[in-house]
């Protein structure tokens, strides 16, 4: 298994990146989030999980192991293949997820694309003792430190939907009020909740 590359960056892509490794340019797939801290001409460290075919070898990258983790995990749910599972890494954060299948939240599955009622009622069945807990996010939302972590989640998922960048930007900062309103009540920002909100904002646009 190849569990990582690192090299210079040589190409980005809508959904994917080319890393020069010891001369050979490897293609990896990657979600919008992790595309969005590459930059072409610059060295870059991906974790990585390899997806074996009869018919090919597909490389997918992540900006930590613990995205790779998740994304593996996910194909373990029935139906769940790599491209649906880098999908739901499109639209939520690993914790996100663990969140969401923790609790059982069938709307946030439900917002990822390919994704229906039943198919989130399976994965949170066949998941919810596989994914672990989530993290404890409300320290870091109030730390003040920093962009708020919701920031980019919510940005990456809009991207991944196909929004452009702009539209993204214009839509986080339309529901930035909402999140700040969360930490100023002691409660760390729920992603799906202000992805959901950020997609209402633009439909009506």
């Amino acid at each position: 298994m190849i569990a990582s590359v690192a090299g210079q960056v040589t190409a980005v892509g809508a959904d994917s990146a080319v890393v020069e490794v010891g001369g050979v340019g490897v293609l990896v797939h990657c979600a919008p989030g992790t595309l969005a801290g590459l930059r072409a001409g610059e060295p870059a460290r991906l974790s990585t999980s390899l997806v074996v075919r009869e018919d090919s070898l597909t490389l997918y990258g992540f900006a930590s192991d613990d995205e790779r983790a998740v994304f593996e995990l996910l194909q373990t749910a029935s139906g769940v293949g790599p491209r649906l599972a880098l999908a739901m890494l499109a639209v939520h954060a690993p914790n996100a997820l663990r969140m969401a299948v923790a609790s059982a939240d069938l709307k946030a599955l439900t917002m990822v694309p390919g994704i229906g009622q039943k198919g989130a009622q399976r994965i949170v069945l066949e998941l919810k003792d596989r994914l672990g807990a989530p993290a404890q996010v409300v320290g870091a939302a109030l730390n003040g430190g920093g962009r708020p972590p919701w920031r980019d989640q919510v940005h990456s998922g809009l991207v991944g939907l196909g929004y452009s960048a702009r539209d993204a930007d214009e839509a986080v900062a339309a529901v930035a009020p909402e999140a700040d309103a969360e930490v100023a009540a002691g409660r760390a920002p729920q992603v799906a909740a202000l992805l959901k909100s950020a997609l209402r904002v633009l439909s009506v646009r």
